[in-house]
């Protein structure tokens, strides 16, 4: 061995040292540091979605699905979710904001408070709601009884059109704070140089929210809704804790509508495949999200 080591090249005894410094150290501690992340994603990211397009590949699931009216009910009932809960939310969230911008400290005092729908749980919160609007021994149908003789009172969640009401109120009502306050940051971080030379120009209250208030939080206003947009579709306890998608699966969204196919019914492709059918929905939204957040850390 010794006489072979001996008459190997220079060249050749250097090549196995070399291979092992390509590496700066730097950058391979930097690989091996990554190797758990990408085991992690792998597996809690990679699998779940190949596994579900996996399961919602069967084209007999979709011919399922499309001859199925409830579906068809729950598309519409999702997309009312959608602009008038969304919506609603976001045009209220706005002008609260504007209220809780101001310094006073009962205001910041009352904020904490405005907070409570988010920070609670959602289970006993809307299961709350739903015994206060039993149409027969409910708090609210008692208390319209009591002060306004109206009796029998409205069958809040036995009426599809007053149940998916009650649901976007609900949905309103649990996720208000939270894009609030997010856009109470927006409003705190507008240089209040240019409110007093809006001021020293006589602006008015609607010019100065026109012109200094809302480009400042334009951006922010519109990623917020499309990611409340993209979370709302997915939203599953404001309607199963309330109406359970009753009465007579008239208030699914698509969220409910798939565990109805799957664990109601058994047919866990058939619920994976609902699912599938609103991304055509939610790409777009995804990557006009990311074209604005990107325009906006270019400006």
């Amino acid at each position: 061995m010794a006489e072979i080591a001996a008459s190997a090249s220079p060249a050749v005894l250097s090549r196995a040292p070399a291979s092992r410094r390509a590496l700066p150290p730097e950058t391979f501690w930097g690989i091996v540091l990554l190797i758990p992340y990408g085991v992690v994603f792998l597996f809690f990211v990679i699998y779940p979605v190949a596994y579900g397009f996996y399961l919602g590949s069967n084209p007999e699931s979709y011919v399922k699905l499309w001859s199925d009216p409830i579906y068809f009910r729950t598309i519409f009932n999702t997309l009312v979710f959608l602009l008038v809960g969304v919506n609603l939310k976001m045009a209220l969230a706005l002008f609260l904001s504007g209220f809780f911008v101001h310094p006073q400290r009962w205001i910041r005092w009352l904020s904490i408070i405005f907070i409570l729908p988010w920070a609670i749980p959602s289970i006993p919160t809307i299961l709350s709601f739903r015994w206060m609007l039993n149409s027969e021994w409910g708090m609210i149908n008692t208390l319209l009884f009591d002060w306004f003789g109206v009796f029998p009172g409205p069958g809040w969640l036995l009426r599809p059109d007053l149940g998916m009401g009650a649901v976007i109120a609900i949905h309103i009502w649990k996720y208000l704070p939270f894009w609030t306050l997010t856009l109470l940051a927006a409003r705190l971080a507008i240089s209040k140089d240019l409110y007093e030379a809006a001021e020293v120009d006589g602006a008015s209250g609607t010019q100065r929210f026109r012109y200094v208030t809302w480009p400042g939080v334009r951006n922010m206003y519109l990623v917020c809704t499309l990611l409340s947009t993209i979370w709302s579709l997915g939203d599953f306890n404001s309607v199963y804790l309330l109406t359970g998608g009753g009465p007579l699966d008239r208030t699914h969204v698509l969220a409910t509508l798939a565990i109805r196919y799957a664990y109601k019914m058994g047919f866990l492709d058939t619920g994976v495949a609902a699912l599938i059918t609103a991304l055509p929905l939610v790409i777009p939204l995804v990557v006009y999200m990311f074209r604005r957040l990107g325009k906006g850390a270019s400006s």
